[in-house]
C-alpha cells in the first residue's frame, strides 16, 4: 500500500523477508483475490538479470468515503488504497441550516462522487486516458479500475453527534445545524459497509495528534460555534451519548467579572450574527475584546483543573490568532498550561476523517 508497483525481489527489500518467502506469499496473495500481475516487466537479458513481473494491489479493493458536514457546506471526498484523492465534490448548504436541506445535500454530493468514479472508470476502459498508473490501481491491462461502490464512509460533522446511533443532535445554542439528521441512514443505500459518524472537533484532534504525537491534550475550536475535544490516554474521550467537550455552556468569566456559560459572553458583547447563536467571526477578529480572551482563558483553566493536559491546542478561524494572548492570559492563571496554535490549518476535520477512512479501508483489505 505505500507502493503501486513491487516485484517479488523488490518486495523482499522492503519488507526484509527472504526472496522464495516473498515469491510464495506473492502467489498466496494472488489466489486470495488480494494481488494481481500487471503485466508489467522489468528489462532483462543480456547480462541484466532475470525479467522481474510487477504486482500490484488488485483492482477491485476498493475505495473509501471522506465526508465533511459543515456551515461551509458538504464536502465528500473518494480515497483510494493508496491515499490518493480519487474524486471530491462540494455541496453548499443555505443558512439557516434546515435536517431535510442537509440531508439532501449530503445524499448529492456523495452521489456527485460515485458518478465522477463511474465516468473516469469508463475513461480508462475505454483507453481514452492511456495507462495512468500514478493516479490509481493497475489491472493486469494497465488500466485504471476504482470500484464506484465506497467500501465504508466515514463523516465529520459540525454538531454534536450521538455516539450510539451516529445521529446528529441538536442541543441549545447551536449555531448550525437547526433539527437532526442521521448521516448512516442517508448513506446506507450508498456505501457498501460501515458508516462511522463523528463531531468536527474530534477529527480535527484527531488530525492535530497525527502531526504532532500527543497522548494528553485538549483541543479548543474557537469559530462560529465552539467546541472542545478532549484526548486523554492517546484516545478522544467522547462521553456517554458522545457530546463530551460541548462547552458553549461552560461557566467562565463574562464582561465586569460576572461568571456566566461561555456562548453568553458573545452575546453580551454583540458579537453574534442577527438571529444566530453563530459567532461573528470577522468582527471578532477586527475588535479582538480583552473580554473575549478573559473568558477563553477560564475555559482553559476549566480544562487544566479538570483533565490536567499537556498541553492544550487552539484551532479555529478565530482561535488560531488569538492563540498568542489566549496563551498569555492563561499564563497568569492559578493552574498555567502550555497553550499553542493547531499544527494542522488546512481542513483539519476532514483530514482527521480521511486518515480514519484510509485507516478502516486498509484494515478491511488485510483483513480479507
Amino acid at each position: 500500500m505505500r507502493h503501486r508497483l513491487l516485484t517479488r525481489a523488490e518486495l523482499s527489500t522492503e519488507t526484509g523477508i527472504s526472496k522464495p518467502t516473498a515469491g510464495e506469499s506473492v502467489r498466496r496473495l494472488t489466489e486470495a483475490g488480494l494481488v494481481v500481475d500487471t503485466g508489467r516487466r522489468t528489462p532483462g537479458g543480456r547480462g541484466r538479470g532475470r525479467v522481474g513481473s510487477y504486482y500490484s494491489l488488485a483492482p477491485d479493493v476498493g475505495t473509501a468515503l471522506a465526508v465533511s458536514v459543515a456551515p461551509e457546506g458538504v464536502v465528500a471526498e473518494c480515497v483510494d488504497a493508496y491515499g490518493n484523492l480519487v474524486a471530491r465534490v462540494e455541496e453548499p448548504v443555505g443558512r439557516p441550516a434546515r435536517p431535510d436541506d442537509v440531508a439532501t445535500a449530503l445524499g448529492r454530493a456523495v452521489d456527485r462522487v460515485r458518478e465522477l468514479v463511474e465516468a473516469r472508470q469508463e475513461a480508462d476502459f475505454a483507453g481514452d486516458r492511456g495507462d495512468r498508473g500514478d493516479r490509481g490501481e493497475l489491472g493486469p491491462a494497465g488500466r485504471l479500475r476504482l470500484d464506484a461502490w465506497p467500501r465504508l464512509a466515514v463523516v465529520s460533522a459540525a454538531d454534536p453527534v450521538d455516539r450510539h446511533t451516529g445521529r446528529l443532535l441538536q442541543l441549545p445554542d447551536a449555531p448550525f445545524l437547526l433539527g437532526e439528521i442521521d448521516p448512516v441512514a442517508v448513506l446506507a443505500g450508498r456505501v457498501a459497509g460501515t458508516v462511522l459518524v463523528d463531531n468536527d472537533v474530534n477529527w480535527a484532534a484527531e488530525a492535530e495528534r497525527a502531526a504532532a504525537p500527543m497522548d494528553d491534550f485538549a483541543f479548543v475550536y474557537l469559530d462560529e460555534g465552539l467546541g472542545c475535544a478532549i484526548v486523554s490516554d492517546g484516545e478522544v474521550r467522547r462521553g456517554h451519548r458522545g457530546v463530551a467537550g460541548e462547552v458553549a455552556h461552560l461557566v467562565t468569566v463574562g464582561p465586569g467579572g460576572r461568571a456566566m456559560p461561555l456562548i453568553e459572553v458573545f452575546g453580551l458583547l454583540g458579537l453574534r450574527h442577527g438571529r444566530s447563536t453563530a459567532i461573528d467571526v470577522d468582527r471578532l477578529l477586527e475588535e479582538r475584546p480583552p473580554e473575549v480572551v478573559t473568558a477563553v482563558g477560564g475555559l482553559v483553566a476549566a480544562l487544566a483543573t479538570l483533565i490536567d493536559p499537556e498541553v492544550v491546542v487552539i484551532g479555529g478561524r478565530w482561535g488560531t490568532p488569538l492563540s498568542d494572548v489566549i496563551a498569555e492570559e492563561v499564563s497568569r492563571s492559578p493552574r498555567p498550561v502550555p497553550v499553542r496554535a493547531a499544527s494542522v490549518k488546512n481542513e483539519p476535520s476532514l483530514a482527521g476523517a480521511r486518515a480514519q477512512a484510509l485507516d478502516m479501508l486498509r484494515a478491511l483489505i488485510v483483513g480479507r
